[in-house]
């Protein structure tokens, strides 16, 4: 089980993502369309943590400071172990810098934070497919370059329990 702290896309955007999901799904590689409880939602996830205080991360996450709804354009695929495979966004210092803000103040409430969301370890990336591994990750380079460039506008944030999909919406975008 875990608990992720995730920026959410506007609605034209998470249908782009969605409609991608859709082509590698009809492909036969599953996406997060399909994966455990089915209520994914197209996200940049900040943090992922495995023990938390949902009521202490959620006052955390509340007292950072608000930032305006951005855009953030994807320009290739990232291939990480088990066959995941990733839009890759080009980010700007700023939410770089925010995404560290937050690592910090979940910290400060004795959560235990993934490793590869600790500063200085996190890629940021939009999850396409969650097993295509060997000959399966070509046709999904090559139906996320079909894409490519993609630009999705975040426009709120939410705490997700990946377990069961439910989301805690948080008042304003991180």
């Amino acid at each position: 089980m875990a608990l992720a702290v995730c920026l959410l896309f506007d609605a034209r955007s998470d249908l782009r993502v969605r409609e991608l999901w859709a082509r590698v799904e009809d492909a036969g590689v599953p996406t997060l369309a399909t994966h455990t409880h089915r209520r994914h939602h197209p996200h940049l996830s900040y943090a992922v943590l495995r023990e938390w205080d949902l009521e202490r991360v959620q006052e955390a996450l509340c007292a950072l400071p608000a930032a305006e709804p951005f855009t953030m354009s994807f320009h290739g695929t990232l291939a990480f172990p088990r066959g995941r495979a990733a839009l890759a966004p080009a980010i700007t210092p700023d939410v770089g810098r925010r995404q560290l803000a937050t690592v910090a103040a979940l910290e400060a409430t004795g959560a235990d934070l993934h490793r590869h969301y600790q500063a200085g370890h996190w890629v940021p990336h939009v999850s396409v497919a969650t097993r295509a591994p060997g000959p399966r990750l070509a046709p999904v380079v090559k139906m996320v370059s079909d894409v490519l460039p993609m630009t999705v506008r975040v426009d709120r944030a939410a705490i997700v329990d990946s377990t069961t999909g439910q989301t805690w919406p948080l008042p304003h975008v991180l």
